[in-house]
């Protein structure tokens, strides 16, 4: 009797922790749904992006008071999430419940500490083309509806101008910032002629007539706003871009979320800017012994003959450059090789979602080269676009040929590798597939990012390319450009790195052709801690893959490898550390 009562007992007490835990899942996965369904509504463009079109027809407000309202639902939600206890969740809901903390905070901080809605602009014309694009770019909705909901926000411009122009501060404006606005902002206009004219056939007579009427309401409200930017705000522009070491820090833990400090990541990257630079003469030795076997090489070659033989070498992979006006062809091609390899040499299991190899959307210029902008996290299974950025008309002939030096052929395979096949376009269709929309909205830039530097790597190590050497040194020189990033972010943001310190390092450092190190410095002084996230992402990864293939030994299998790790989505590389290897989750 006694010994049944003890069991009992036991049996209680297991039954009451399962039930606390239980309770504990229920309350965040309620939590977590009405955050999925309040947050959207903050940004009706941003709920466009994300896949949630409840907000179509609307723009956003840029006012104090919108500014309020979401400052108060982040309280609300820190408040609601402190009450539910942690250590009872399944450790699913532990992860997510650790990035919607620290979404939570990182929004309070950028709000009212960063404060970029006062000082930058970018976010503002991104917004306006955003609000057309995001309609338009995606067959979510039936045609008719969703330009129906582009003259729906048309006919807002005037309001959101107006908000925009009384909520920056032009004294707080830095100059590029003010600069780059004024060359992105008539970027939407474009896509009138792009995205909206060619189908106003499919519109009854009356809703054509109503959106080509919105069109020049917005078509004044840009040019009023061009007028702004061009007179009152740039020359007003007095900011720093400079944020300063307080502010990075805080940012980069925000936007890293990763155990490792600016200090940490500045070692790394300058040891690892040592090591590829070194590994760089190997390759290139290689190369230059196999053309011209009877050369000599120094036993200790000094650091002016190293640097002489990679640029020797480099110069053989630049005689192989795309044709100017065939650089999206060219990549479209190389996408479908690349999705070929990674199938034949099974690295990754490939999703069967559409992708498009687009021109980049002129609103969208002026930052980066390329990007990859796939579906919303609520919109999965919708098409992924890989946007690359065509050459400007305005350039020299010396100016293009820097650039194409720069976008070889093989460095295009990098690109496309990266943006694409096996990078973010196919780890992101992954990431669309894990079930918790939660995770999906909160996915970590460094994870991302990382994993698309670690494709690159695991390409050349699969022998992509029959293993030229060349594209080897081509991918080791594009790791190098990350690992510079990463030098740059704090250089420049905390220890006052000038121009001149800047280029110099990218192209004798880095080998970069003087086209790609000036858009390099402009978007450096543009954003701030997101530059760290390639080097960041990538060493975290290539840690853990260390990791798992020293525990696993002769069990380790590459693709079930590959698979699982994307199986998680997109959280921060310690927390699928965490789970992949039932340790204790991050908190």
């Amino acid at each position: 009797m006694k010994k049944s009562l003890v069991l009992l007992g036991a049996a209680l007490v297991s039954w009451s922790v399962a039930a606390a835990a239980s309770g504990a899942d229920a309350r965040f996965d309620k939590l977590a749904a009405r955050f999925i369904d309040e947050y959207p509504a903050l940004s009706p463009v941003g709920a466009t992006q994300l896949g949630d079109h409840r907000f179509d027809h609307l723009l956003d407000e840029v006012t104090p008071e919108a500014r309020e309202r979401t400052a108060r639902l982040y309280r609300r939600y820190q408040r609601e999430l402190g009450k539910i206890p942690r250590d009872k969740l399944s450790r699913a809901n532990q992860v997510d419940a650790a990035l919607l903390a620290h979404d939570l905070e990182a929004g309070l901080f950028g709000l009212e500490t960063l404060q970029e809605w006062a000082w930058n602009p970018l976010r503002y014309t991104g917004l306006a083309g955003g609000a057309v694009y995001g309609l338009l770019a995606r067959d979510f909705a039936p045609l008719p509806e969703r330009l129906g909901h582009v003259a729906d926000r048309l006919v807002q411009f005037p309001r959101l101008f107006e908000q925009v122009r009384a909520t920056l501060e032009p004294e707080r404006v830095p100059k590029v910032h003010a600069e780059t606005a004024v060359r992105q902002n008539r970027g939407v206009l474009s896509l009138f002629d792009e995205m909206v004219r060619p189908n106003l056939g499919v519109l009854a007579p009356d809703e054509r007539a109503r959106l080509e009427a919105a069109m020049e309401t917005a078509r004044e409200a840009v040019e009023r706003q061009q007028t702004w930017l061009e007179e009152e705000l740039l020359p007003s522009a007095g900011g720093d871009f400079r944020i300063g070491a307080e502010l990075f820090d805080r940012k980069l833990a925000f936007t890293l979320h990763t155990p490792l400090t600016r200090a940490q990541v500045k070692q790394r990257a300058e040891r690892e800017y040592r090591d590829l630079r070194a590994e760089m003469y190997e390759i290139a030795r290689g190369v230059w012994a196999e053309r011209y076997p009877l050369t000599e090489f120094p036993a200790e070659p000094d650091e002016a003959y190293r640097q002489a033989l990679i640029r020797a070498v480099l110069e053989i992979a630049y005689q192989e450059l795309p044709p100017r006006d065939a650089i999206v062809e060219t990549a479209r091609e190389q996408l479908e090789q690349a999705t070929d390899f990674v199938r034949q040499a099974g690295l990754v299991s490939v999703p069967d979602d559409p992708v498009e190899i687009i021109v980049m959307p002129e609103f969208q210029r002026g930052v980066s080269v390329a990007y990859c902008d796939s579906p919303g996290a609520l919109d999965a299974g919708q098409k992924t676009f890989y946007a690359v950025s065509p050459i400007p008309e305005a350039w020299t002939e010396q100016q293009v040929v820097s650039f194409l030096r720069e976008y070889n052929l093989l460095s295009l395979q990098v690109l496309t590798i990266h943006e694409a096949m096996p990078g973010h376009y196919l780890q992101l269709a992954h990431s669309n597939r894990y079930p918790s929309k939660l995770r999906a909205v909160l996915s970590s830039g460094p994870f991302i990012e990382g994993w698309a530097e670690y494709a690159e790597r695991q390409m050349v190590a699969a022998g992509y390319l029959d293993h030229d050497p060349l594209f080897k040194l081509i991918q080791r020189k594009w790791y190098l450009r990350a690992t510079v990033n990463a030098i740059l972010d704090s250089a420049i943001h905390v220890d006052g790195m000038t121009e001149d310190q800047a280029m110099r390092l990218m192209i004798e450092g880095a080998f970069q052709e003087e086209r790609e190190a000036a858009g390099k410095w402009v978007r450096a002084q543009l954003t701030s801690t997101q530059l760290s996230t390639y080097f960041v992402g990538y060493q975290e990864h290539a840690d853990l893959r260390r990791e798992v293939e020293a525990r696993e030994s002769e069990r380790f299998a590459l693709q079930a490898y590959h698979d699982r790790l994307l199986s998680y989505g997109s959280p921060p590389v310690q927390f699928v550390r965490a789970l992949m290897l039932d340790l204790p989750v991050p908190r």
